[in-house]
């Protein structure tokens, strides 16, 4: 994934062995502190070999800021554009973002008690304004897709799956040395707002900063423009709906900045899942007639140089191959890894004499922060998940049709406040 991220923000880890009774006690010792959905997965204790990889909650490449407190916020962004392929069978697809029709079958099936606000395309659309709120409804519905920590440890995020109670009190209190070393502030309400706003200014600032001066790899980008660059289920596009505004700005992403590399992985998605669909199941059957040949085109790897070639290759002319459907199938599963993977930003005060050139460096009113972003969860998605992503899929369109577009169908909407004519009748008293 470091061709897709670039160096700086990825960190590979290091292979090591472990003796296998120490891994049987690690297992043992961790299990009652997992989350009840996780509880099913096992960790393996039979290899003997484990992924050494750096504390990212903790992560600073300053010596300086060593031994000083270390706010970190990781965010799992989810898929930010839309698709735009033509084998999408539903046209809602081409209008609602995956991450906002999935929100209500995931509150029906009792995983969440409310839906999120927050929307993957206002985060991804490089306006601020839009960034801005974004940010804030994962600060008040965060779910699994936000986590703060302070040297290391959790202070703000869902620990249960269902309830995420937002106190946005006791996380000013936990932040408040950051923001406002002096305390100069004063408690109450009107601290707590100003805080919140200063730390989604420094996320945005440093989630569209550059700290990687080299291009992610030699392949081709997918023109973003191909998708509509909002979502009409978002809460932001509702509310400016509402306010009788119909065009959404979108600034753009800076090429150098994470999140436009990502999004740029996340778009080798070109097909969507049911035009993928097919393409497996070619693949499949290849597999089925000759299933020596699944070493040979590198379905469980190694990823190394070769398997990246393969991945150059950005042409929709299906011919027929296997070669064909192997590369899109592969394309899609570097996309999905991208859609799943978290961003992780790393901040540290700084003094204005520490700061150079060299070090990227976030200013608030108050405090200047030196800070590191880096992404994890990159383990690429499983080939054998793609049938269960189809399925899924259209179990989360079919939902939504049916229980929430609807009752809350736009055109119609749109039809009865055209048609509405309101008259004021006075009575005598």
């Amino acid at each position: 994934m470091k061709q897709f991220f670039g160096e700086n923000y990825v960190h590979h880890g290091e292979i090591i062995q472990l003796p296998l009774d120490f891994v049987r006690q690690l297992c043992l010792k961790i299990q009652p502190e997992r989350p009840e959905c996780r509880c099913d997965k096992d960790m393996d204790t039979l290899s003997g070999y484990a992924m050494c990889l750096p504390n990212l909650t903790r992560l600073q490449t300053f010596r300086f800021a060593e031994h000083r407190p270390i706010l970190c916020i990781e965010i799992k962004p989810k898929c930010g554009f839309i698709p735009f392929s033509s084998h999408v069978s539903q046209e809602i697809k081409h209008k609602v973002c995956r991450y906002c029709m999935h929100q209500h079958l995931k509150v029906a099936n009792g995983k969440w008690k409310r839906p999120s606000k927050y929307c993957p395309l206002d985060l991804f659309s490089g306006n601020k304004q839009r960034m801005h709120f974004a940010l804030k409804s994962l600060l008040q519905e965060a779910q699994n897709n936000l986590k703060i920590f302070k040297n290391g440890e959790l202070i703000y995020g869902c620990k249960d799956d269902q309830d995420c109670v937002s106190d946005w009190n006791e996380l000013a209190r936990h932040l408040k040395p950051f923001f406002f070393p002096c305390n100069g502030l004063v408690s109450g309400p009107h601290c707590t707002r100003t805080i919140v706003k200063e730390l989604i200014h420094v996320i945005t600032t440093a989630l569209l900063s550059s700290t990687d001066t080299c291009r992610a790899g030699d392949m081709k980008t997918v023109p973003i423009s191909q998708g509509r660059s909002y979502c009409e289920a978002s809460a932001f596009n509702k509310e400016l709906v509402r306010n009788g505004k119909h065009k959404l700005e979108s600034s753009g992403l800076p090429r150098g900045c994470l999140l436009y590399k990502t999004l740029q992985a996340q778009m080798l998605d070109m097909l969507d899942i049911e035009g993928l669909y097919p393409l497996y199941s070619r693949v499949e059957q290849y597999l089925e007639e000759f299933p020596e040949e699944r070493s040979t085109l590198q379905i469980d790897g190694p990823y190394n140089e070769a398997f990246y070639e393969k991945l150059l290759d950005l042409s929709l002319e299906d011919d027929g191959t296997v070669a064909f459907a192997l590369t899109k199938v592969q394309q899609y599963r570097i996309a999905m890894t991208a859609k799943d993977c978290s961003i992780m930003i790393a901040l540290s005060t700084c003094l204005q004499d520490e700061c150079s050139e060299q070090r990227p460096v976030v200013l608030t009113s108050k405090s200047r922060f030196t800070f590191s972003v880096s992404v994890l969860d990159l383990d690429l998605k499983p080939y054998e998940s793609i049938p269960h992503q189809y399925k899924l899929d259209g179990e989360i369109v079919n939902y939504y049709l049916k229980n929430v577009q609807a009752k809350d169908d736009p055109v119609m909407s749109n039809l009865f406040k055209e048609n509405e004519d309101c008259t004021l009748v006075l009575h005598k008293v």
